[in-house]
């Protein structure tokens, strides 16, 4: 039987949790995918948290939802979005999407994707971006299953110190 989530808005409380907690993950994975050195990586998540939501859960065109199992009404994750207009309608972009580390790996995570689908089309949202991590295969793999498109490829190679 396949799992469905209904989203509701993310409530103070929540966010108070998830703030702190999603600029650290936000800072491990800029330095897991070696972007930046760890201490860069954790600077550079603070600097973009503070300037994309300078009003926190109240900042203007982002959008938190709470994403509960529709059967028992447990929380299951959530999903952050941006919405901003631009010449061919209402866009939307993904900028953080979780589901419970222990419920992975169970339908939710396609759940939360197909709701949020629902939520945009409510809201008149005509494309909707993400960005995922290339070391993040699950979650590149669900996004392609999910009709997602690769638009943009950045790539890195580190070298060695040069010897002697």
């Amino acid at each position: 039987m396949a799992v469905t989530v209904r989203l509701e808005p993310m409530t103070q409380e929540q966010y108070d949790v998830y703030r702190p907690a999603a600029e650290a993950d936000y800072g491990r994975n800029i330095a897991e995918s070696g972007a930046l050195a760890e201490a860069d990586a954790t600077a550079r998540a603070a600097e973009d948290f503070g300037r994309l939501l300078p009003d926190g859960l109240a900042s203007e065109g982002h959008v938190f939802l709470t994403a509960y199992d529709a059967d028992s009404g447990d929380e299951v994750g959530m999903l952050w979005l941006h919405l901003e207009p631009k010449s061919d309608g209402l866009h939307a972009f993904g900028y953080d999407f979780e589901v419970r580390e222990d419920l992975r790996r169970r339908g939710y995570g396609r759940a939360v994707m197909v709701a949020a689908e629902e939520e945009c089309r409510r809201r008149g949202v005509v494309a909707v971006r993400l960005n995922v991590f290339g070391f993040n295969r699950g979650a590149q793999a669900l996004y392609e299953q999910m009709g997602f498109e690769v638009t943009n490829v950045l790539m890195t190679k580190r070298l060695d110190p040069p010897a002697g």
